[in-house]
């Protein structure tokens, strides 16, 4: 284990690093401090960006004698601003982006900065993917920590379900190996529990044989939302685990591949995704043919196509608000609730998801890990997001009005990555009965909260 002698100081922790260190005065600080979501702007005392373990251990080592809190930062989308601190330490791991694939043993070796892009590009050549995420610049340690949904959950579960071991950096400067044989009671942790317990430096994934999928969008008027809410909540939950759905208000992107005619039209849609081995699949075929769609632009294209489909619709930059809910049933009244609320949208980046959550993932107990939800059908999160500060209140004020009209609907939590920072109380209702664990583990490996820059579990 590497150490940092006490009362470091920062000339010193530059020589210990192999990454680089920025202070306010530095060239390239605001670039490195800027988030994904622009409405959140803060300034931390400093920023490391780590090329290895060993500057991780040596940024730890110099926080803690410098009684300075620390946020953990990978690919920086978290909606809550989570991965910067003012006055603070950011370890930021965007370097460390290294992806090594076995193919023969179906498993992926990803360190902890990469993006869920980089795990695609290299799994895709042999085949091969690592289920989770809906644009491809989100990082892979946010997303497997939080627990990890998208467009092939319902066949292959969460990116936590594929998760094999986890290599840790704990507050002290303690490097462990957390897996099913090692460190259980942290690997159970990491499955869903956020950056509560220590900073992955690496990760370790099963994979699954899905190269290329049929794909994409089918649109509908608005005036055909609650018909197709009603419908999709039937259809969808009784298919064949190889075929997702989620259901979205949107408007339509001004752009190709999208008709001139629909640019900036407010719609209502379902995105399919089928990932079998059938070349015409008879339930995508009914799913494609309910109703007098607008657009189907599902089409067969490789899986990181799909994946990083949003990506230049939503580039960093943008003024992000949301909020989420977990949901297993979709009454009328609620449906009633979803029109209203999702032709309101406020500015034409602004949408609402709901993501189908069922299928393989349904099938792991709800205290095996973290992720405490497994009865959910679907994950829903609302968005309110628009370039423009000026139009910061209204997308906020938007997401929420939605948020409480819908929320009596819903399950009492959220996926923990879909939270901006919203109250212990929430924090709790995301992980019901598996919270008090939680806390007892995080008293185990970070008795004194030093990871605290999170959707935080207290220690017991």
């Amino acid at each position: 284990m590497a150490t940092v002698e006490q009362t470091t100081s920062a000339a010193q922790l530059q020589g210990l690093l192999h990454g680089t260190y920025l202070d306010p005065k530095a060239p390239g600080y605001d670039g490195a401090r800027a988030l994904y979501n622009a409405m959140i702007d803060k300034r931390p005392a400093a920023i490391v960006r780590c090329a290895d373990a060993a500057d991780v251990i040596a940024a730890l080592g110099y926080a803690r004698d410098h009684d300075l809190r620390v946020a953990v930062r990978g690919g920086g989308h978290n909606g809550a601003g989570l991965g910067s601190v003012d006055d603070g330490l950011v370890i930021d791991l965007s370097p460390m982006r290294g992806v090594i694939v076995d193919p023969a043993d179906k498993v992926v070796r990803v360190q902890g900065g990469a993006t869920l892009a980089a795990v695609d590009h290299a799994t895709h050549a042999f085949g091969l993917a690592v289920p989770g995420g809906i644009i491809s610049t989100t990082g892979i340690g946010g997303l497997t920590l939080g627990g990890g949904l998208g467009h092939i959950t319902r066949r292959c579960g969460l990116t936590i379900d594929n998760l094999l071991s986890a290599d840790v950096v704990l507050a002290d400067g303690t490097c462990l190996t957390a897996s099913a044989e090692r460190n259980e009671d942290l690997f159970w942790a990491l499955r869903g529990g956020g950056g509560n317990f220590g900073i992955v430096t690496s990760f370790t994934f099963r994979c699954h044989e899905v190269a290329n999928v049929i794909a994409g969008p089918v649109l509908y008027d608005l005036d055909h939302a609650a018909e197709l809410l009603s419908w999709w909540r039937e259809f969808g939950p009784a298919q064949p685990d190889e075929l997702s759905g989620f259901f979205a208000f949107l408007s339509v992107p001004p752009g190709p591949p999208f008709p001139e005619e629909l640019h900036l039209r407010k719609v209502c849609g379902v995105l399919w995704c089928y990932c079998g081995g059938e070349a015409d699949p008879a339930c995508l075929r009914e799913a494609r043919g309910f109703g007098s769609p607008l657009l189907d632009g599902v089409q067969p294209m490789p899986l990181p196509a799909l994946q990083s489909a949003f990506d230049g619709v939503y580039p960093p930059g943008d003024q992000w608000y949301w909020r989420g809910n977990f949901v297993s049933e979709l009454p009328d009244a609620a449906i009633e609730r979803h029109v209203e609320h999702g032709a309101a949208m406020p500015t034409w980046k602004s949408t609402m998801h709901l993501y189908a959550i069922d299928g393989a993932a349904s099938k792991v107990g709800a205290d095996e890990t973290p992720w405490a939800y497994r009865d959910a059908k679907w994950a829903q999160v609302i968005v309110g997001v628009d370039p423009e500060p000026a139009n910061a209140d209204a997308i906020r004020q938007w997401c929420v009005d939605y948020w409480e009209a819908t929320h009596p609907y819903s399950m009492g939590g959220a996926y923990v990555n879909f939270m901006m920072e919203e109250g212990q109380e929430r924090v709790q209702a995301t992980y019901r009965g598996n919270y008090a664990r939680l806390a007892e583990i995080k008293a185990k490996y970070d008795p004194d909260n030093f990871f605290r820059v999170n959707q935080n579990i207290r220690p017991a």
